[in-house]
């Protein structure tokens, strides 16, 4: 359906014409969003999100998978932005104990800081509510480090930014200029805190397009606009847990996804981008309760196979129960982890190959890493980088 989503800002910059996009506040008006062929998506979404939430009240350490899923969506929301990280680049460097000295990889990893923090926030009574405080409190974790160190962390912009071409003037978007985000923001805040008649799942899809076109920062806007969706999701009481991984199906049609978002911009065209999110939603739902199940499954015949073996120890059973959080270990990770003696560590290690629980991930001799191999395999599928 189409219907004016905004207008442009005309300027004068260094002999060229600018024309930044100014999106009008939300919902659409003129005409408003038409739920019809958006009612069967709503359904369906709605109905996978609650059986996501269900199966985290099911499984007997839920903590594994928040672990597992907010890292695989941190290394697959990266990805889009073009960062060759994996998820095994991302939990060898976290097994080693040490900082990342990738940039790649410390930019999955100020991912998963900036989404603990955020989610752990907006969760206290007396944290921050959401709003662009927190966005930006959340912003300043997402690009610590050196890459992210001159982009202004945690500070709207004061210059105007573009996507695509090698300045304003020959961009294939300019969003808008910077003296006109404060009221923008505004509108922005108004929009999630608003009374509405529109269910919560459809104004979080408004809002992730509403962030991307405001571009209100530096570097970093398509990160966090994606995480403002997993804190909408707890925000409107979707999700308990961050258990939604939506960055898989963004990156399996990323061309889709561009294409969407551009079409709401110059066609209105809300109910296609929605139609589209909130088939994502509804298909990586069901895909996470079905890894989850994968993953509940491979711990369960793991431990029997442990608890099978005569040569267990205290140790050992200790170390197997921590392996869906540290899924990739080394005797000095061990040593910490237990608090116990390198000998020890050593033997539940060994105990823990024998019984095919971990295997080696290299053939290195000194301090070799083992990893949980059957249980990461299921985890990991889509985050490996195509190249």
């Amino acid at each position: 359906m189409k219907r004016q989503s905004g207008e442009y800002d005309r300027s004068t910059v260094a002999g060229e014409e600018v024309s930044a996009f100014i999106p009008y506040p939300l919902p659409p008006r003129d005409p408003p969003l038409d739920m019809g062929e958006l009612s069967p998506l709503l359904a369906r979404a709605r109905e996978q999100l609650r059986l996501l939430d269900l199966a985290g009240d099911l499984v007997p350490s839920v903590e594994w998978f928040v672990y597992a899923f907010v890292r695989k969506e941190a290394v697959l929301s990266a990805q889009i932005e073009g960062t060759q990280a994996t998820l095994m680049d991302l939990l060898e460097v976290e097994a080693s104990g040490e900082a990342p000295v990738d940039a790649d990889v410390e930019e999955v990893s100020g991912y998963v800081d900036a989404l603990n923090y955020a989610w752990e926030e907006i969760g206290r009574d007396a944290g921050l509510p959401l709003s662009m405080r927190l966005l930006s409190e959340t912003h300043r974790r997402l690009l610590r480090g050196a890459r992210g160190a001159q982009k202004l962390p945690g500070e709207v912009r004061r210059s105007q930014n573009w996507i695509g071409g090698t300045r304003p003037g020959n961009a294939s978007f300019v969003p808008p200029p910077p003296h006109r985000l404060d009221e923008l923001l505004s509108d922005f805040e108004h929009a999630i805190h608003d009374e509405s008649d529109l269910p919560p799942l459809v104004r979080i899809g408004l809002l992730h397009v509403q962030f991307e076109t405001l571009h209100p920062y530096l570097d970093g806007n398509g990160r966090l606009g994606r995480l403002l969706i997993t804190l909408l999701l707890r925000h409107w009481g979707l999700l308990s847990r961050p258990l939604l991984y939506l960055s898989l199906f963004l990156k399996t049609h990323r061309q889709e996804y561009y294409r969407r978002l551009g079409a709401v911009r110059t066609d209105g065209d809300w109910e296609g981008w929605l139609s589209y999110f909130l088939e994502g939603v509804a298909v990586v739902a069901e895909e996470a309760v079905a890894t989850a199940r994968r993953m509940h499954g491979i711990v369960s015949e793991s431990r029997q196979r442990l608890l099978a073996r005569d040569d267990a120890t205290v140790f050992s059973l200790r170390l197997f129960e921590l392996l869906p959080q540290h899924p990739i270990v080394t005797v000095n990770r061990v040593v910490d982890l237990l608090d116990c003696s390198r000998p020890a560590a050593a033997k539940a290690l060994r105990v823990l190959e024998a019984a095919e629980v971990l295997h080696a991930l290299d053939d290195r001799k000194k301090n070799r890493a083992l990893v949980f191999e059957e249980y990461l395999h299921h985890l990991r599928e889509g985050t490996e980088v195509v190249t």
